[in-house]
């Protein structure tokens, strides 16, 4: 077996990045930061309550954080969590093995890429500073979309932004000849649920196999090529 996954020359014509937990592990600082709010108004907190926050919607985090006690608003929530991950993801951020490669290739190879993250713009900003250069020409956060992740419009509304930014009536950039990349299973039901083939790398929480989802164990084994290939066919 190759050390990397490709096949043929084929390209997407646009691929679409979760944030947490698929471009970097920042899953672990959110938890820290669920903890410490709960701690700071004497409210307990498990891990089992922690790993029911992965992959979802802030204010779906938030409104679960209030069902255990936490008497601040939801935007009081989001806007304590945000901050705290955002402070320490200056001297924390880990990237996931192999994403700045992949991003880079992709970019010099003209894709366009999209992240489209539950997460809000300071965080979004904060990875994209921590990186050095830009990639995405789109960027759907969680304050732009009425309903998150597990719902399809966060990624229907990136597949829109990025054909009117980049397709072409001959070329439009659409669902199916698009690739996601997620790690959850928030994430892979929103992107599978708009069309997308997508490319799984679960990391805290397992995620089931389905059609139209290609799980790796990380991104060191994926090539722009091996994307373009998903679409040809059915995923493996």
């Amino acid at each position: 077996m190759p050390s990397t996954l490709h096949s043929g020359s084929r390209l997407p014509r646009a691929v679409l990045w979760d944030l947490d937990g698929t471009l970097v592990d920042s899953e672990p600082l959110w938890m820290d930061a669920e903890s410490r709010i709960m701690e700071d108004h004497g409210l307990p907190w498990t891990h089992e309550d922690a790993m029911l926050m992965v992959g979802n919607a802030l204010p779906d985090s938030a409104e679960l954080l209030r069902s255990r006690g936490l008497r601040l608003s939801v935007r009081q929530i989001i806007d304590t969590l945000i901050g705290d991950v955002v402070a320490r993801m200056a001297t924390e951020i880990s990237w996931r093995p192999g994403a700045k490669d992949l991003l880079r290739a992709l970019h010099e190879a003209g894709v366009p890429q999209a992240l489209v993250t539950m997460s809000e713009m300071p965080m979004a900003d904060a990875v994209v500073e921590n990186l050095g250069f830009d990639p995405f020409s789109i960027r759907v956060t969680g304050e732009r979309v009425e309903k998150g992740k597990p719902d399809p419009e966060p990624y229907l509304m990136g597949l829109a932004l990025l054909d009117s930014a980049h397709g072409t009536p001959e070329a439009p950039i659409d669902a199916a000849h698009s690739v996601a990349l997620e790690d959850s299973i928030p994430g892979t039901t929103s992107s599978l649920t708009a069309g997308l083939r997508t490319v799984g790398i679960p990391l805290h929480v397992p995620v089931p196999e389905r059609d139209g989802l290609h799980l790796v164990r990380d991104l060191t084994v994926v090539t722009p090529e091996f994307l373009g290939s998903l679409i040809e066919g059915p995923a493996a």
